[in-house]
């Protein structure tokens, strides 16, 4: 399943390549992409596990920037 969620306190684009590059590690992402510009992330995971998934990667985007926060 791939969906897109808005980025709340997404605040540097550098911040927001390193995010993607350690999201993009997590076990369960098939592909993650995070737009700076449009304050957006677009993730695909299995469906059975997507939750999950979103929860870890919101996580380690957060250990990049800690207020930033993915709306759902």
């Amino acid at each position: 399943m791939k969906r897109a969620y808005k980025v709340d306190e997404l605040d540097c684009a550098n911040c927001a390549a390193k995010m993607e590059r350690a999201a993009a590690k997590v076990e369960g992402v098939d592909s993650v992409a995070i737009n700076f510009m449009a304050q957006k992330i677009t993730l695909e995971a299995n469906d059975d596990i997507f939750m999950e998934v979103l929860d870890k990667v919101e996580k380690v985007m957060q250990s990049v920037e800690k207020d930033v926060s993915i709306v759902r």
